[in-house]
């Protein structure tokens, strides 16, 4: 299983601030971090939940690039 982190979902959203990730990642619906660690400050998801997740709600940001 991939994981990605908050700077990682950015790129996958096409290249947004951490910032709008950020806000991009608090929204109702968008998957749960499978664990958050570094004492609460850094959250880790699977890659294909937030590749689902764009493809769901963001296709114009979709790519099967890996």
């Amino acid at each position: 299983m991939r994981l990605v982190a908050l700077a990682d979902v950015a790129e996958m959203l096409g290249g947004v601030s951490r910032t709008r990730a950020t806000e991009i990642v608090r929204r109702p619906g968008f998957p749960d971090p499978l664990d958050v660690v570094g004492n609460g400050r850094m959250r880790i998801w699977a890659r294909v939940d937030v590749e689902a997740w764009i493809k769901a709600n963001r296709p114009h940001q979709h790519s099967d690039e890996r």
